[in-house]
């Protein structure tokens, strides 16, 4: 067992104030990163891939992953316009593929991107860390989003602390709690509560199961153009991996997954393996999950999650959490032992500490926290290699 998973760190681009020289420092070799600056739905540019992909290797590194080519909620909903934005992601994708990128990660989360309650949560030893709390995301969607039929969707402990903490909010509280909750994808536009609004309406009309058929759809449209350039798609699970604000969630759970890989049962069609966005299910088994799914398994996540008895959850250490991390790891380890290409990973996301504590950074991307968790899974795998 002498070849080893590929350690990646995930960059924002040129107006990253993590820079591609840090990156190497922190010990990783492959870069995961997209050209953000290209609004979803539109063709990324040949000559801004050419661009983007040798800033990065003059840095000494390599892209190793895509993060992400967005799917247009147009797809998502399978809109009338829809093929327009399908034919402009056959394109990108031939065009990083021209380019020798060939490994893609996405998700088909309904109109937001991952989502937490409190981006900067201070933690016993003074490290700021990304935290989802039930309580406070009620609030949000009973009393500022007013979304019809949300008390239908908590209990009523949930509810009565909900109203509790509205009421006590104040004015910058209460924004501060809306902008988290909307916020998008750093350096792109976040979304807007009437947009919220609106979309919430539709995605009721779709449902669960229908999209879960849009899914499987949009990678039908795109077989081709994976099976001919060799593109692996790896598709994120949902984080939290819960419906929220009456959006549904279709890559949550083993069953999720097992469903996306077996329905379109063809080898392009992957998993992003992400034991923080799993490991939030409080029913998730994440070591069975990996085993379940693991031939499909392109791409790596790893963080923590520490989870309470009512399933709010903050990110915990890499080497903390509810996440049985050497698990995880000693199964990442045998599986990448078969491949002839290593599956790579990176550290996601990090508390804030130290000097990041004075920088503004994107939150959960600051660069000391992922560094400290980058060498502790590096420690984590040389070891479990040293067992074999």
């Amino acid at each position: 067992m002498s070849i080893k998973l590929e350690q990646t760190w995930r960059w924002y681009g040129p107006a990253d104030t993590v820079s591609l020289q840090d990156i190497k420092q922190a010990g990783a070799t492959g870069v995961v990163t997209a050209l953000h600056h290209v609004p979803h739905g539109e063709v990324w540019p040949l000559e801004d891939i050419i661009e983007r992909k040798k800033v990065i290797e003059d840095a000494g590194l390599v892209w190793s992953v895509v993060e992400s080519v967005t799917v247009h909620e147009a797809i998502k909903t399978r809109r009338p316009d829809a093929q327009r934005y399908i034919d402009n992601y056959r394109q990108t994708l031939k065009n990083l593929a021209s380019q020798g990128i060939t490994t893609i990660c996405y998700n088909f989360m309904p109109v937001l991107d991952w989502t937490r309650t409190e981006l900067f949560l201070e933690m016993s030893d003074g490290s700021k860390a990304l935290y989802f709390n039930w309580n406070d995301l009620a609030a949000f969607d009973l009393f500022v989003l007013e979304r019809e039929g949300a008390a239908d969707d908590y209990p009523e402990a949930i509810k009565a602390e909900a109203k509790r903490r509205f009421d006590g909010y104040t004015p910058a509280e209460l924004e501060k709690l809306k902008i988290n909750i909307l916020m998008g994808i750093p350096g792109e536009k976040n979304i807007e509560l009437e947009d919220l609004r609106q979309s919430i309406g539709i995605y009721k009309a779709i449902g669960f199961d229908g999209l879960r058929k849009n899914l499987i759809w949009f990678l039908s449209s795109i077989a081709d153009v994976c099976e001919e350039n060799g593109i692996h798609m790896t598709i994120h699970p949902d984080d939290p991996p819960y419906p929220i604000l009456g959006l549904p969630r279709i890559a949550s759970n083993k069953d999720d997954l097992l469903y996306i890989t077996k329905e379109l049962d063809k080898p392009f069609n992957g998993i992003c393996f992400c034991t923080g966005s799993l490991g939030a299910g409080v029913s998730n088994d994440i070591p069975a999950i990996f085993d379940a799914v693991k031939d499909r398994v392109y791409f790596a996540h790893l963080r923590n999650v520490k989870k309470d008895e009512q399933g709010n959850f903050y990110e915990a250490d890499h080497l903390g959490g509810d996440v049985n991390m050497y698990a995880v790891m000693k199964a990442l380890v045998a599986e990448n032992a078969t491949r002839e290409v290593p599956i790579p990973f990176r550290p996601d996301h990090g508390h804030q500490m130290l000097d990041d504590l004075a920088k503004t950074t994107a939150p959960g991307y600051s660069a000391i926290g992922r560094l400290r968790g980058l060498a502790e899974l590096r420690g984590l795998e040389l070891g479990i290699m040293g067992e074999y």
